[in-house]
């Protein structure tokens, strides 16, 4: 198996997410309606776990992971995670704790349930058919 990503750059990924997640609602709703909407940070929340599902059916990784050469992959590398494996995928990252319960080979239980793992771009390249 390819070494994953590490926990920086994966991290780093994530807070990049986030912050474009959050401009995004802003841009909706304003910075006034930001700073005094209630529901602001769940809505930031939506908007992370519908552009990380599509974007990771669609091209392999969230606009951080995209942003920072990482690519989500099937853990049998029978081809692109499909959207239901990636909203599984998004809708546990959204809950926190299960990128925190992770193996020694660095994959987070979000990663295990969806059969998926984050690895570099020039692993990718390198080919994933061996992959068990």
């Amino acid at each position: 198996m390819e070494q994953t990503a590490s926990w920086a750059q994966r991290v780093l990924a994530l807070l990049v997410d986030w912050l474009a997640s959050t401009l995004v609602v802003m841009l909706f709703i304003g910075v006034g309606g930001w700073s005094e909407n209630g529901f602001a940070s769940l809505y930031t929340m939506g908007v992370f776990v519908l552009e990380s599902t599509i974007l990771t059916a669609f091209v392999g990784g969230s606009f951080g992971k995209i942003a920072l050469r990482l690519r989500v992959v099937r853990l049998d590398g029978r081809g692109p995670v499909d959207l239901l494996h990636a909203l599984l995928r998004s809708a546990l990252v959204a809950l926190v704790i299960p990128p925190l319960v992770f193996r020694p080979d660095g994959r987070g239980l979000h990663d295990m349930l969806a059969g998926t793992c984050t690895v570099l771009l020039r692993d990718v390249s390198g080919g994933l058919g061996n992959r068990r």
